[in-house]
């Protein structure tokens, strides 16, 4: 994703081949595969073993996100994150869920700017100003952890800094919505309340899901107001809350990668993700990075 240097827009960058992972990781089902086995037919209810089991594969990505702050700097290539994310994760026996993935051929999503999600790492340079979404999800004892976060870097003007503030806000709102007996479009109820304070919309197109056997479920959690998605939240549930929060239009285009979404108008997008579980007494995050635990 260099920059066009008339338009200061992201441009396609050069990708390298994907990377390896040692043969004594276990794979997800797809690895291999055109498709996925999505949805598995398991559904969206876990045993507290299992979760034990979701909550270890999201505290590595969550740790792998913390891991690279230092990392997210003027001068560093999308590529390197890659790199070092591939890297910490295969360390601790998790399998990069993306890798593979209806052939994605990179470990994590590097989203820029006015990239609204599915941003494939490549030669771009970071540069001053800049604001970054990288999402991770980790495979490990047979269950995905999937979360993202946004990164300042260097110095970024205040609309930027305001935009990923006010992002992180309207996640943590969406995710204290998630109560037993609700249904699921109370999340971007809340969620779309809240962006439209500021005159931010909130991207329809792309949802919250499902996580843990299955890395997308069938089950989705939209972040705006609508009276579609009707599911009621139960105990033992496990998803994602993740919005996407834009300064300008919604109205987005993809690349010819098939991956790659991007603002139709270049206006900026902010992002956090996190996977959660229901408990009787509301939700709990499964993806606190270290220094939150």
């Amino acid at each position: 994703m260099p920059k066009n240097s008339e338009t200061g827009l992201l441009v396609p960058g050069i990708v390298t081949p994907e990377r390896r992972v040692p043969a004594s990781i276990p794979r997800p089902e797809y690895v291999g595969k055109q498709t996925p086995n999505e949805p598995d037919g398991t559904g969206d209810l876990y045993t507290e073993e299992e979760i034990g089991r979701v909550r270890a594969a999201s505290r590595i990505a969550a740790a792998a996100l913390e891991y690279l702050e230092p990392f997210v700097v003027p001068g560093t290539t999308h590529e390197r994150l890659d790199e070092l994310a591939h890297e910490f994760l295969i360390a601790r026996g998790a399998y990069p869920s993306t890798l593979g993935y209806r052939g994605f051929a990179k470990s994590i999503c590097t989203s820029l700017n006015e990239c609204i999600c599915h941003g494939i790492p490549d030669d771009t340079v970071l540069e001053d100003g800049d604001i970054l979404n990288i999402d991770i999800t980790a495979y490990f004892e047979g269950m995905h952890g999937d979360t993202n976060r946004m990164y300042l870097v260097g110095d970024v003007a205040e609309e930027s800094r305001l935009l990923v503030e006010r992002t992180y806000e309207a996640t943590m709102r969406g995710i204290k919505a998630a109560k037993p007996g609700r249904q699921v479009n109370v999340i971007g109820r809340v969620i779309e309340k809240y962006a439209s304070r500021f005159g931010y919309e909130s991207v329809r197109d792309y949802t919250g899901h499902g996580v843990g056997r299955s890395f997308h479920s069938g089950l989705i959690i939209p972040h705006y107001d609508t009276d579609r998605f009707t599911d009621v939240i139960e105990p033992g549930m496990i998803f994602t809350v993740e919005p996407m929060l834009v300064t300008g239009s919604q109205d987005w285009e993809q690349w010819d990668d098939d991956w790659t979404v991007v603002t139709r108008d270049g206006s900026r997008c902010a992002q956090f993700e996190h996977t959660i579980v229901i408990r009787e007494d509301g939700p709990e995050i499964l993806t606190l990075p270290p220094s939150q635990l």
